[in-house]
């Protein structure tokens, strides 16, 4: 037996022993394939052009190959997150020893650290790579998109947790059809900007589908964790978000990609649409059907220990996994057009060398959280002075990866 082999057993067998017996393992592991499935999804469905200065810019497969987009069903997870952060935070809502208001400090403190440190981290790094790398401003532009793209969602994430007083009392007066008013209010939202009234609509109105889009799911997991869904509206949720979504894709014209196309006008995610609730519902539906064969599953300690450190290191994934395929292009973009890392991803050999560069991502991710994990535990030693520092590099990389300056 491989000495790599008997640490793997030792570990396993450690966080096994440490897990407590009430430990919902199935909650955990959809949590961590939700998880997985952003990298995943970032990684496969974005690539780099190379202009002719040497810079390079966002651009993605779906753009030559349509044929792609049910990968984005599969990998546009964030409904069954939303969904387990809901569940969770009612049991630990319930729980609390202290009054709400300190209940929603910690959470929010564990939520905003982690985004904070990476801001200010690539704020100290641009102009260290712009005056003494010699990296063009085009590249930092196009990292700062992207280290910036999945923030949103902590943001959105933020507010919803923050409501989670308000769905519990929601929940329990409407129980399952606490989620209905929110896919309402943006089936009306899209009727207005897609209909026929839709030249005389502002485009502001969009923006009026964030906050339900992305609670819709969230609600649902705090009805579940109330115990107001049962197996009967899990099926209803499944059947009837996956006749809702065909639907809408065949009848209605809505994009096939869950994730924004470089270059089409239309999105299903930035603002979400009614499509990204449909498919949120039946992820949700599937996710509750599926939960207690999930949690027999993963009593296999093999399998329970990968799900807890994905847990343990949710936050790293989410903010630096964009910043690992980075480490990977930047450099690369030196050498001119690279297969699958930097280049038109316009081909088959193009998706089969991205395919390729995956582990590689994966392994440079890896060794970026050992030290960015750092950003998740309290900042105790941190004063006053350094954390004002850190918030104000973090606003100057805000305005830079906005374009707003």
């Amino acid at each position: 037996m491989s000495t790599l082999t008997t640490l793997a057993r030792r570990t396993a067998s450690r966080i096994e022993s440490g897990t407590p017996a009430h430990r919902d393992r199935a909650i955990d592991g959809l949590r961590a394939l939700a998880l997985l499935a952003v990298p995943t999804g970032h990684w496969l469905l974005g690539g780099f052009t190379l202009s002719a200065d040497g810079a390079i810019h966002n651009a993605s497969p779906l753009g030559a190959f349509a044929g792609l987009a049910p990968v984005s069903w599969i990998l546009q997870m964030l409904g069954i997150f939303f969904l387990v952060g809901g569940y969770a935070s009612v049991l630990s809502y319930r729980r609390r020893k202290g009054s709400t208001g300190a209940w929603l400090k910690g959470r929010l403190a564990r939520l905003g650290r982690p985004v904070l440190g990476v801001t200010a981290v690539w704020a100290a790094l641009l102009p260290l790579l712009h005056f003494g790398v010699g990296v063009p401003v085009d590249t930092l532009r196009t990292a700062s998109t992207l280290v910036i793209q999945p923030l949103w969602f902590v943001g959105v994430y933020t507010v919803v947790t923050a409501l989670t007083p308000y769905c519990v009392r929601v929940a329990g007066r409407l129980g399952v059809w606490a989620a209905a008013p929110l896919l309402g209010s943006v089936a009306v939202v899209d009727f207005l900007r897609y209909g026929p009234y839709a030249d005389a609509v502002p485009s502001w109105l969009s923006l009026l589908n964030i906050l339900p889009g992305w609670l819709f799911a969230y609600q649902l997991g705090v009805s579940w964790g109330e115990g107001r869904v049962t197996r009967r509206h899990a099926w209803a949720l499944l059947l009837g978000g996956a006749a809702l979504f065909a639907t809408l894709l065949v009848f209605f014209g809505y994009p096939a990609s869950m994730v924004g196309v470089p270059g089409e006008a239309r999105t299903n995610s930035h603002p979400p649409s009614l499509l990204v609730l449909a498919l949120a519902a039946a992820q949700s539906g599937a996710a509750i059907l599926l939960r207690d064969r999930l949690g027999r599953f993963l009593r296999r300690p093999a399998l329970w220990a990968p799900v807890v450190i994905v847990n343990l290191s949710a936050m790293t994934v989410l903010c630096w996994h964009q910043t690992a395929m980075l480490a990977a292009a930047v450099p690369a973009s030196y050498l001119g057009e690279v297969p699958g890392l930097v280049g038109a991803p316009d081909s088959v050999g193009w998706i089969l060398a991205r395919l390729a560069w995956m582990p590689v991502f994966a392994g440079l991710l890896v060794l970026i959280g050992r030290y960015a994990r750092g950003f998740e535990s309290p900042w105790a030693k941190t004063g006053p002075a350094r954390r004002t520092a850190a918030g104000l590099l973090a606003a100057g990389f805000a305005v830079f990866a906005l374009g707003l300056a």
